[in-house]
């Protein structure tokens, strides 16, 4: 518990910043999330859950619970990286939210295809900070918590081992 506890207290308060900096930008500065942007949420939801779990229980089988963050980081930052891609027009993106042409032959196919577009579209930046999108911020977000998970799954197997 000596490493275990200090790693989840980490995990707990970052992922409560970055789910509290995403509803400031959302409901304080008024930047619409898209898609893309609230499926990047679902991974820090699910590391607080986590945390406070494994914090109640008194961190038994700490391996696991921080194990299990790592991968949770792991695959934020792929959804992150994805994301990116979708802004660069490296990849397609969804087509609920990155536009694309319709296809329409009739006026009705037109309004079918226009209803089902999000108001805010994946593949456009809306906001930067030195030159990288909240995507991109994401990434080296979970990058770091991917490492600082890291770092205590070696330690806590290393105290284990004495």
């Amino acid at each position: 518990m000596t490493t275990a506890r200090p790693i989840l207290l980490i995990v707990l308060l970052a992922s409560i910043a970055v789910i509290g900096g995403a509803l400031v930008f959302q409901y304080v500065i008024g930047l619409q999330p898209c898609e893309l942007c609230f499926a990047e949420r679902w991974p820090y939801y699910g590391a607080i859950a986590i945390a406070v779990i494994a914090l109640a229980t008194g961190a038994r089988g700490a391996v696991w619970w921080v194990g299990l963050l790592a991968l949770i980081f792991l695959g934020s930052a792929g959804l992150a990286g994805y994301h990116v891609g979708v802004e660069q027009h490296w990849i397609a993106g969804p087509t609920a939210c990155t536009g694309g042409a319709s296809g329409a032959k009739t006026p009705e196919e037109l309004m079918k295809f226009l209803s089902e577009q999000q108001p805010v579209r994946c593949d456009e930046v809306q906001w930067t900070l030195a030159g990288v999108s909240l995507a991109g911020w994401n990434i080296v977000t979970s990058l770091g918590l991917l490492a600082v998970t890291a770092f205590g799954l070696g330690r806590i197997r290393r105290e284990r081992a004495r």
